[in-house]
């Protein structure tokens, strides 16, 4: 998700300002659409909506204008395919409780990237997670859960947070299991909570131990997004153009 699209129309589907345009995207399980923001008189621009799996959908672009009818005015394929961040997330949800490949995983954090690519990294992992189909039984913690608290044993709360992920320890905390990970200590004896002390990580140690936090909207850079049931309106601050997600 959150790639720019371009449209561009043809002479006769350039009309009044009074008429607006957006994208409808119809997949398997689950539906988008869009809103646009004219560029100039024969080009719009929206964002492309992240999707719960990798399949081609229908697109439909449909004009409204109040008083007339709804007009669909093309229609094409559109095709969802997997990136680098979906394949993380994949890796990443599949590493649950798995203590050789979170081990692997601390690899990242002896490189150290800049903080403009973590930032990026947050924001792009996080978006993955939460389109990735998780099983019902999926737990942060991993599938043991006869396992005690006091086993010392590196979690995705410790990845999440050893790398000052946000967005993605904002996303495992609302996970079965993401509460509980926070008091759970690794082999060098750090919690998660620890660990974003020790590391100045103010934001996310304050996340992570005040009671009732929330999700600031200033956190993310790109989109702030809320859910409520089936559904989910998305507004993308760059484009200022909204995105409404269903399941069918």
């Amino acid at each position: 998700g959150d790639s720019v699209i371009t449209v561009q129309l043809t002479e006769e589907d350039k009309v009044e300002d009074d008429v607006v345009f957006y994208l409808v995207f119809t997949g398997s399980t689950v539906q988008h659409c869009t809103s646009t923001r004219k560029i100039n008189p024969g080009s719009l621009e929206t964002i492309s909506p992240g999707h719960d799996c990798c399949e081609t959908v229908k697109v439909a672009l449909c004009a409204s204008r109040e008083g007339h009818p709804v007009l669909v005015v093309a229609e094409e394929s559109f095709q969802f395919v997997q990136d680098e961040a979906y394949d993380a997330a994949q890796f990443l949800a599949t590493c649950a409780g798995n203590q050789q490949a979170l081990n692997f995983t601390r690899f990242l954090d002896r490189s150290r990237p800049p903080a403009a690519d973590v930032d990026f990294l947050d924001e792009k992992v996080a978006l993955a997670f939460r389109h990735l189909k998780l099983p019902a039984e999926w737990n942060v913690l991993g599938a043991d859960q006869s396992l005690s608290e006091n086993i010392p044993r590196e979690t995705l709360m410790h990845f999440a947070v050893r790398l000052g992920l946000l967005r993605l320890t904002w996303f495992l905390l609302q996970q079965p299991g993401g509460r509980g990970a926070l008091s759970i200590h690794n082999n060098e004896g750090a919690t998660p909570v620890s660990l974003a002390l020790e590391r100045g990580y103010q934001k996310l140690h304050q996340l992570l131990t005040e009671e009732g936090a929330r999700e600031p909207d200033a956190w993310s850079t790109l989109s702030h997004t809320v859910h409520s049931g089936d559904y989910s309106v998305k507004h993308h601050r760059g484009l200022d153009v909204y995105l409404l997600t269903a399941e069918a």
